[in-house]
């Protein structure tokens, strides 16, 4: 079972939940993490249809997604969206910005639209928003999960909790994308 975690970051905060996604998808059994970061060009089209499961990932910047990410969506029409390679598909996402809440919603919200377009499945978190900071999902997130980031190194930021909810979100993903694919008999 295959989980592609696709995703843009500015500063390496991103970056940091992104792996952590990847770490949390690797917790069951038979799940494989790909990270693919879109700075990194064009998108592997191939390897995201062969995917079981694709979770998005960007920082809020001005309330919405990356530019990068952004067109990296745009890009998809003719790959994946016409010969809708990602219909059925698990579909997932994440975010980080500076402020505590930042808008982020609205990046969360671009990303599942976007994934409804494709016919994707999408998979939010199912816990209950912490009451403090050492707890997971802090910031509060229901559709995916957010997290902050101080103004400083991706080395201290973001906290713990932030990163454990991400890898709660990626091991979450892995366990529905089971589901789907035992029920599909492959």
């Amino acid at each position: 079972m295959l989980i592609s975690v696709l995703y843009d970051s500015g500063y390496g905060h991103t970056a940091k939940q992104a792996q952590a996604v990847a770490d949390g998808v690797r917790r069951v059994p038979g799940a494989e993490a790909q990270l693919i970061a879109v700075a990194d060009g064009e998108a592997p089209w191939a390897q995201l249809a062969a995917s079981d499961a694709i979770v998005f990932g960007s920082p809020t910047y001005n309330g919405t997604i990356s530019a990068r990410l952004k067109k990296m969506m745009e890009d998809s029409t003719r790959s994946a969206w016409i010969p809708q390679s990602w219909r059925n598909k698990v579909a997932a996402g994440f975010t980080n910005s500076g402020a505590m809440h930042g808008d982020k919603l609205n990046s969360l919200v671009t990303m599942a639209l976007f994934a409804a377009q494709h016919g994707m499945i999408w998979v939010g978190l199912d816990i209950f928003p912490g009451k403090s900071p050492q707890e997971k999902n802090r910031v509060g997130g229901w559709l995916g999960a957010m997290a902050q980031s101080n103004d400083e190194s991706p080395e201290h930021s973001p906290i713990k909790s932030d990163l454990e909810t991400a890898a709660y979100l990626g091991q979450r993903v892995a366990e529905v994308t089971a589901q789907f694919t035992a029920g599909a008999g492959r």
